[in-house]
């Protein structure tokens, strides 16, 4: 199976990898941006956008965009990863695709903690009593920061709520599998994004990956939730473009 993609723009490689809470369009703002100075690809995920929620065997996202970017005849790219795709850029990096990392608000090595696991709860609380609606919002007033727009809301609510559509309609669902990363061995420069309004999970686990890595360097934004690139998306494009 191919996950969906796109390419926008010529130059050195850019892979946008979304956050599980979205898809591909949360980078709409950072496309426009990157695509004047780099050949910037997106994907969505198994189960979010446009690619559907199936699969033969045991899958990994990481595998899945390792094979587009064979398919691409792209052997290094700079990996942008969000949320649970930060892990996902780590384990291409583990596995020598990347020539450089940012990584924003990343999930890490770090076991779950009490805030983490009680927003967790909640959204299958709410799944389970088939409210879709409701918790495709919780996830937006969760992860999103007081600098967010409605506009921005909506539509982390539109697509979320797709894909816990999409997810909850295969049947059977498919098996997902994990790489083991050891972040101390991933020896590329590394840009690991912190926001001040996320969960308290997050702002640990990417001040935990930033003093692992051997080449990270931290930010912190005090503006910031956990998805930063639809909050004030001009400022991570101008993040993106001076670090890249």
């Amino acid at each position: 199976m191919t996950i969906w993609h796109a390419e926008h723009g010529t130059g050195e490689p850019v892979v946008l990898l979304h956050s599980t809470a979205v898809d591909s369009r949360m980078w709409d703002a950072q496309v426009e941006a990157l695509s004047g100075r780099f050949r910037v690809i997106t994907v969505d995920f198994r189960g979010y956008g446009r690619s559907a929620f199936r699969a033969d065997g045991p899958y990994s996202d990481a595998g899945d965009v390792a094979r587009l970017l064979a398919e691409l005849e792209v052997s290094r790219a700079a990996l942008v990863g969000a949320s649970g795709a930060g892990r996902v850029a780590l384990e291409l990096a583990a596995a020598g695709l990347a020539d450089r990392l940012v990584l924003l608000n990343p999930l890490s090595t770090l076991p779950p903690t009490d805030d983490l696991r009680a927003y967790w709860a909640e959204e299958r609380r709410l799944l389970k009593e088939g409210d879709v609606q409701g918790a495709a919002e919780l996830n937006a007033h969760t992860l999103l920061g007081p600098e967010a727009s409605r506009e921005a809301f909506g539509r982390v609510v539109e697509m979320q709520r797709h894909a816990f559509e999409v997810q909850l309609a295969a049947d059977p669902e498919p098996e997902q599998a994990e790489g083991e990363i050891e972040p101390a061995k991933i020896d590329v420069p590394a840009l690991v994004v912190a926001g001040a309004h996320d969960l308290p999970y997050f702002l640990a686990s990417a001040r935990h990956l930033a003093g692992e890595l051997p080449r990270a360097r931290l930010v912190e934004l005090e503006w910031a939730g956990h998805l930063p690139a639809m909050e004030r998306p001009e400022e991570i494009n101008r993040l993106l473009l001076d670090y890249l």
